[in-house]
């Protein structure tokens, strides 16, 4: 598998990043991991428009689906070749009315179902393409789903929006590169249910024995070295950031 990172930025875009979207390719299939603001202008600096073969949304806050009303215009509008067929998409229950109320001017209530074949999101195991992966629903204000996708005998696992849970540590099990979001600094922000923390992403990671964490979702005003420092100091493992257009080969 070829993990892509196109937009990392927590909350809403920095100077420097959009907000979450990662492309995981294997076997010639292109599966991106949500699409915050942001990120659709930045996924074209490593594929063409139509070329995505399916999308997973971890939840429908702004910052991880947003840029899917640009990619509705973009599939429902294209004039040369006619309309694409309808790309799966992976998402928590009222995925398509959510869309359909943020965009707010579609032709019609069933728009979005000309171009996006949507799939509610349950716990459990499925395929996609060539990969098989498992999906939980983890600690967030609304309904969120942490993915674990596998190929070849590797393994990602992307936590999505969390607070610390159970299922997360279940989920990560094992895994060849952990992605995983970082929003809070240790000792300062401790809020239930919401987001983790540099040390807390590294704690996961350590239990889980991953082989490489990667932190992402760390918002523009958040400390995202202090954090780094923080996943180092329990996890032995290497640990990066997330940058745009980093790209791991897992």
């Amino acid at each position: 598998m070829k993990l892509t990172v196109v937009g990392s930025s927590g909350s809403f875009p920095s100077p420097g990043s959009a907000c979450s979207s990662y492309l995981v390719e294997a076997d010639g299939f292109r599966l991106l991991l949500d699409m915050g603001n942001g990120a659709l202008g930045e996924l074209q600096r490593h594929v063409g428009l139509y070329d995505l073969d399916a999308i997973f949304l971890s939840h429908l806050h702004a910052d991880h689906c947003i840029d899917m009303c640009a990619y509705f215009v973009v599939r429902y509008y294209r004039f040369d070749g006619g309309r694409p067929a309808a790309v799966p998409v992976y998402g928590p229950e009222g995925t398509e009315q959510r869309l359909t109320t943020a965009h707010a001017d579609t032709p019609s209530d069933h728009a979005m179902s000309e171009v996006f074949d949507f799939h509610t999101l349950k716990s459990g195991s499925f395929e996609i393409g060539p990969f098989s992966v498992r999906t939980e629903k983890l600690r967030h204000p609304v309904d969120t789903f942490g993915i674990r996708v596998e190929h070849g005998g590797r393994t990602l696992t992307y936590s999505g929006d969390t607070g610390t849970c159970e299922a997360l540590a279940e989920l990560a099990e094992g895994s060849d590169l952990f992605l995983c979001e970082a929003s809070f600094v240790h000792g300062k922000e401790d809020i239930p249910d919401l987001h983790l923390n540099g040390r807390e992403a590294g704690e996961y990671a350590a239990r889980a024995g991953a082989g490489r964490l990667v932190l992402t979702h760390i918002p523009p005003w958040t400390d995202a070295d202090r954090n780094l420092a923080d996943a180092r100091e329990v996890y032995d493992g290497p640990v990066d950031l997330a940058v745009p257009g980093a790209v791991y080969e897992i």
